[in-house]
């Protein structure tokens, strides 16, 4: 193999290398910044991460919301009419967040599998529920069905 062959050879074997790298590197931060939506009977059932930022969406649960003195941290329950978890936020809620309001919270779960939310997010009208929220309450409402044909059943 001639001298400049070799060092086409070991230029095209850099590059490649180089190109590796970077998407390694490209593929490692976009998988850091994913945001994955569990509904509360998945995070009842342990299948979200602790400490990773997700989502979690349903129903904010009636006569649940406890605001304390300082006026910011609320604490309430919320279900996707199957399960419920706790959940602690402090910041000001929505203008819309109320008893029975769709929610998405974005946050973490903390040892105690309670969810502490950085942002709350609600619905915008009467109309509307986001996606996640409105597949987890369909997903809760039919395992219920199945559970009370097979407890009647027996």
């Amino acid at each position: 193999m001639t001298p400049i062959r070799k060092k086409r050879l070991m230029l095209v074997g850099l590059m490649v290398g180089a190109v590796g790298i970077a998407t390694a590197l490209a593929l490692t931060a976009f998988n850091d910044n994913l945001m994955y939506f569990y509904s509360p009977a998945e995070i009842a059932a342990g299948e979200a991460p602790s400490g990773h930022p997700i989502r979690v969406g349903g129903l904010v649960v009636k006569h649940s919301v406890d605001r304390q003195d300082d006026g910011l941290t609320v604490a309430f329950d919320l279900t996707d009419n199957n399960k419920t978890i706790k959940v602690n936020y402090t910041g000001i809620l929505p203008d819309l967040f109320r008893e029975g309001q769709g929610i998405v919270a974005l946050g973490s779960l903390n040892e105690q599998n309670v969810f502490v939310a950085s942002e709350v997010l609600a619905k915008h009208d009467e109309n509307y529920m986001p996606p996640e929220v409105a597949d987890a309450l369909k997903t809760a409402h039919n395992d219920g069905v199945q559970q009370a044909a097979q407890s009647l059943a027996r």
